[in-house]
């Protein structure tokens, strides 16, 4: 399932609604093909947010939202945890890992949900 945000509303992405074709939105598909079933069973989508320019891989995990966000240009990709209140230093997100686009799709999957599994976000 695929998700666009766009001016604080979350709709869903259908192909006949015109999906992104990007080259990050093939990327963040090409990898969710590759999770396990771990991290399918608790709700990985393609996400395509407009308002924090970003196409990701959102996970909803027991202590909230997880994204993998594709990466811009040289940058890696970055774990973040979408925080629901901003804290007490007014972040509304902190990255927790970042991995660099040397690897394949299959790996950045891999270490993705190893990621999520060692830290006890997944159930």
């Amino acid at each position: 399932m695929e998700i666009k945000i766009s001016g604080g509303i979350v709709r869903p992405a259908r192909a006949s609604e015109g999906v992104p074709m990007s080259a990050m939105a093939i990327q963040a598909r090409t990898i969710v093909n590759f999770l396990p079933l771990s991290c399918r069973r608790i709700g990985a989508k393609v996400v395509h947010n407009t308002d924090a320019n970003y196409t990701g891989i959102r996970f909803d995990t027991k202590v909230g939202p997880v994204v993998l966000e594709m990466p811009m240009y040289d940058e890696p990709y970055r774990v973040v945890h979408e925080l629901i209140e901003p804290d007490k230093k007014g972040r509304t997100e902190v990255e927790m890992h970042r991995i660099p686009q040397i690897y394949k799709p299959q790996g950045i999957a891999h270490m993705t949900a190893e990621y999520l599994r060692s830290r006890g976000f997944l159930g």
